[in-house]
Parts: structure tokens; sequence; C-alpha cells
């Protein structure tokens, strides 16, 4: 598959591995939520991210398209072989990350709308997605305590897609400052030249 001219509309997250896997592929930023997005033309789902290969075939979802990336590099420190334990349990934490961070928790918290039509339903909302977002990752706090990564004694996948929800707790503040052990892995995944290109690319620095 030749990825030079295909276009992946990104995410923070697939945009840094990109950066990490250093793949020749055309990123693209589009706005969100508005009718006339042109994600609509590629994703009927209107999300992002969204993988056009050349032959048309769309791929969606980052738990789908952070592992085909990595397939594209064999060998990369980033991801592990197939069948093996670790690439397992990579696997498995970018499931966990996409459902139990993105999906359960941080949903809520920026779109209570779609939870409730009713205004006054949203500080509720917002208010019961923080509880669960400190849930979610007092139990990656208790796994990072004695180890630096999340899998393994290398960064890979996982740790990139946990970085960005990492820096996400920075607005949140309270109790997440106690978070210390995911503050050691943000602060070294702030470090990486892909994330820095990243997030500067995104006006995010």
């Amino acid at each position: 598959m030749n990825l030079n001219q295909c276009p992946v509309l990104v995410d923070h997250n697939t945009h840094i591995a990109v950066r990490e896997l250093d793949l020749p592929i055309q990123i693209e930023k589009v706005a969100l939520r508005t009718p006339d997005s042109p994600i609509h033309q590629i994703n009927p789902l209107g999300r992002v991210p969204a993988l056009q290969l050349d032959d048309g075939t769309l791929i969606t979802e980052n738990s789908a398209i952070l592992p085909y990336l990595a397939d594209q590099v064999p060998g990369t420190p980033l991801f592990a072989a197939a069948g093996t334990t670790e690439r397992a349990q990579i696997q498995s934490w970018l499931g966990y990350l996409s459902a139990e961070i993105h999906t359960a928790t941080f949903r809520p918290l920026n779109r209570p709308e779609r939870y409730s039509a009713a205004e006054t339903a949203h500080p509720g909302i917002r208010a019961q997605a923080q509880v669960q977002i400190l849930k979610a990752f007092e139990h990656i706090e208790q796994h990072l305590t004695d180890r630096q990564w999340l899998v393994g004694e290398r960064y890979t996948l996982a740790d990139a897609y946990l970085g960005v929800f990492s820096n996400w707790l920075l607005r949140l503040g309270g109790p997440f400052n106690e978070l210390h052990a995911i503050g050691r892995l943000r602060e070294q995944w702030r470090e990486r030249p892909a994330v820095q290109q990243a997030l500067k690319a995104e006006g995010l620095l």
C-alpha cells in the first residue's frame, strides 16, 4: 500500500503517531461539527481520525488506525510483533483509553448536550464526568506507580495515546494534580520531538 497520497484527517493522537513513525502521509486539518465540513466526504460519521487508503478503503477509530500505521513501519519500537503478548497489551491499553477515557468520560464532560437536551442538566453531567475521569485515571496511576511506561520498558503507541489525555488533565486541576505518575509520563511525552512538532503545528504550544 502506497501511503504517499493517502489523506489522514487527524486528531491529536493520530497526528502524533504519524510524526513518531515518520510516515509520508498527507495530513489534513478540517473543521468539525459543521454540516459543510469535508470530513463528511470521507467519513460518513463526521468524525476524526479517518484514514482513506489509495484504493478508497476507509479506516476509522484510533484503536484501528494507530496499529495499522505502526504496521507500515516493521520493527518500530512503538508497537510489537503479531501474536506477542506485548502487542495484545498495547492494544488492550488502546481500547481502554478509547472507551473508558475518551468516550466514557471526556465526551460527557465536553459535550453534555449529547446526554441531555436540558441545559439545566449539563452542570451535573459535567460534574459526574469528572468523577468518572478521576476513577479511570486512578487505574492508570496505580499501574504506573513502579514503571515508566504502560507496557514493557519503552514508549509505545499506548503511551502516545495516553499522553494526549494526560495533557487534557491540566485544565481540570484539583485532585488531578495528585496523579504524579501520570504527570511524570506527561512530561516525558511532551519532550518528545514528534509531540513538540505536532503541538506546534496545531498551535497548542
